[in-house]
């Protein structure tokens, strides 16, 4: 039998919490050492895992002998925990954004090339229930030509911490925190396109967000031009009067057919996942599906496979400068 993981967890609030539960559950993982400020947030994790040590900080966990760092801190921390621990040849897997802007990202991306170590972000809406059918059916052509993809993502109540509406601590609003998520679902089920051209508009409290620019945006849409002439259209924003918690959507339309993914009654958690043929629509996939850890459990059986650098996290620089683009 293959050993457990030893893994340290930097950041165990919700979310946090919510992915050191599923790789422990996967019975891949020993939760080996915790820091977090918030002795209530490491109070909770310890009943996930009370054999872990509690570090007074990051430096201390990344003296302890891991395997691999899971990171779900604030943003602002990402990129420069990230290149600690890849520096000490640690692999790492880290909550979006890996960093809070292109430039960032890249400095992460390249150290842990240089290093040669595993490098994975919670990118999670890949692993909905049959989105990898989906992109095996765009790679085959089962939908002819792909002309038009619109992605809509909007949170009717907005980040509950300060730090997510500090532009130097979070790198951006609503394109950062819920755009990001559709931008790569979209071109990653595409084959990751070349993108031509971003048109952007960026709004925050209803006002252009360049005439506040210290603030982060609230609503954001973006037209973005990709190679072979297809169009992706994205939405999102916070606080937005949708009339339930959230809408989130995605749609592909082909020559031969469409795709829908779309949130069932407002949440956050649950989604349909279509095939359409005119008027027609056929489900390819419905709740209850636990979505919510699975890049971190395919970062760590990769891990478990080969610590080694993989060549699939060049993208994450790509998916920055798009975002970059934005704020452009």
């Amino acid at each position: 039998m293959t050993r457990k993981l030893r893994l340290g967890f930097a950041g165990v609030g919700w979310i946090g919490r919510n992915r050191m539960a599923a790789l422990i559950d996967s019975g891949r993982v020993e939760a080996c050492g915790i820091v977090d400020p918030d002795e209530t947030c490491v109070a909770e994790a310890r009943q996930l895992a009370p054999d872990a040590l509690v570090c007074a900080t990051f430096e201390e966990l990344l003296v302890l002998d891991l395997d691999g760092v899971v990171i779900a801190t604030p943003s602002a921390g990402h990129a420069l925990q990230s290149l600690d621990a890849l520096e000490r040849g640690l692999p790492v897997f880290c909550q979006k954004p890996l960093g809070r802007d292109g430039d960032e990202v890249a400095a992460v991306v390249a150290a842990a090339r240089a290093a040669d170590r595993l490098l994975g972000v919670d990118l999670s809406y890949r692993h909905l229930a049959g989105m990898n059918d989906v992109r095996a059916m765009l790679t085959l052509g089962e939908l002819g030509r792909v002309y038009a993809v619109e992605a809509v993502f909007h949170n009717a109540y907005g980040p509950g911490k300060p730090w997510f509406y500090d532009r130097t601590q979070s790198g951006g609003g609503c394109v950062v925190d819920l755009g990001i998520h559709l931008v790569d679902l979209a071109l990653w089920l595409l084959g990751h396109p070349s993108v031509l051209g971003v048109d952007s508009r960026c709004f925050v409290k209803g006002r252009p967000l360049k005439s506040v620019p210290d603030a982060v945006e609230d609503f954001a849409s973006a037209r973005i031009d990709l190679e072979g002439g297809t169009v992706l259209d994205v939405t999102c924003s916070w606080n937005l009067p949708i009339g339930a918690d959230a809408d989130i959507g995605l749609r592909i339309f082909g020559t031969n057919g469409g795709i829908g993914l779309r949130n069932v009654e407002g949440s956050f958690y649950d989604f349909m996942l279509e095939r359409y043929d005119g008027r027609q629509r056929t489900t390819l996939a419905s709740p209850p599906d636990a979505w919510g850890g699975r890049a971190a459990l395919a970062w760590a059986e990769a891990l478990q496979v080969s610590p080694r650098y993989d060549d699939e996290a060049d993208w994450l620089v790509d998916l920055a400068r798009v975002l970059d683009r934005f704020y452009a």
